[in-house]
């Protein structure tokens, strides 16, 4: 696969709709072309502890940013055309189509593949699957796990590798 985006979403509670990053990256022929990256007024607006410990982003991070439709404008010419890609793709799939669906935006039938998958078949040496493991396996050294744009960056190269 030469020409994708990855994604990846981070949460501010368990709802999936309540995604409060949003992180891209678009490859074309193989190699980095675009990065995108934005903070989101969460839907519902509240954070967990535990999301928080994840991602360290709070209401003080995204009480002023802007809502998802918003971000996703600049988001969605970003990515036309091209398939997503994300590491464990359920859960941002899930992310997308649940926020989607509360402001109740039309599904443009995104094609999702996933790098955990990937990484399970071709390298099923590795003690496990997690995005740090694989990327690490891959070349890439990831500092700042659960930054969307971080994530979205590890997941590129696993899939520029192993898709």
């Amino acid at each position: 696969m030469q020409d994708f985006a990855a994604i990846d979403f981070e949460t501010a509670n368990g709802e999936r709709s309540s995604v409060c990053s949003v992180g891209v990256v678009v490859v074309r022929g193989g190699k980095v072309y675009d990065t995108f990256y934005s903070l989101i007024q969460p839907e519902p607006n509240y954070y967990t502890w535990f999301c928080q410990r994840v991602h360290g982003l709070g209401p003080d991070d995204t009480d002023s940013a802007e809502v998802f439709p918003k971000v996703w404008a600049r988001v969605a010419p970003l990515i036309e055309g091209l398939p997503l890609v994300a590491h464990n793709s359920p859960f941002d799939e899930g992310c997308l189509r649940a926020v989607m669906r509360v402001y109740q935006m039309d599904w443009p039938d995104y094609k999702f593949y996933c790098t955990c998958r990937a990484a399970r078949r071709h390298l099923r040496y590795l003690p496990n699957h997690q995005l740090h493991t694989v990327a690490e396996a891959c070349g890439f050294h990831l500092e700042n796990h659960h930054h969307a744009l971080a994530d979205a960056e590890a997941c590129a190269v696993i899939a520029i590798k192993l898709l």
